[in-house]
């Protein structure tokens, strides 16, 4: 997927993060941490189910990537990821009905089941999956939806309702 900047609107929150050497990561890749550095979520080794690889990347989310890093830099780096604000993904498929604000979404895979996705979502069941909440309502036939996100690693994630 090509550089997309995702943030739509609200306080994103910006910090500077290390970035794993020869590792790509384009602008609006949902991005977690892979022990110090972080990663897109595409190279999330599959775990096997949805809702697994879901889960990781939920506990590990730091946030949207606002700067890109090329294979081509082989040392590690900072780049820049918003880790709070309303920010517009894609959903693999459209919506069969319509959603209201505070869903839940979470990272989706392509539709082999094998490969995360870096930029796509799909509705979640419970907080532990999501990486945030719908943010405006979604018609059906939406092929994209905002989320207001709240950075896991860094503010503590989606959180239940008291």
């Amino acid at each position: 997927m090509a550089n997309t900047h995702r943030h739509v609107y609200g306080e994103n929150n910006p910090k500077k993060v290390p970035a794993v050497a020869s590792v790509a990561i384009e602008i609006g890749d949902v991005v977690y941490l892979d022990g110090a550095s972080v990663k897109p979520a595409s190279s999330l080794a599959d775990l096997g189910m949805l809702v697994t690889n879901q889960e990781a990347i939920h506990d590990g989310f730091v946030g949207v990537a606002m700067q890109a890093r090329l294979t081509s830099q082989a040392a590690e780096g900072l780049i820049t990821v918003g880790t709070t604000g309303v920010w517009e993904f894609d959903l693999r498929t459209a919506l069969v009905a319509q959603k209201e604000v505070g869903v839940l979404f979470g990272i989706d895979e392509a539709a082999s089941g094998t490969v995360v996705l870096a930029q796509g979502v799909i509705e979640v069941a419970t907080e532990n999956l999501a990486i945030g909440r719908l943010a405006e309502r979604a018609l059906n036939g939406a092929t994209k939806v905002r989320l207001e996100i709240i950075s896991t690693k860094v503010l503590g994630g989606p959180q239940a309702m008291a």
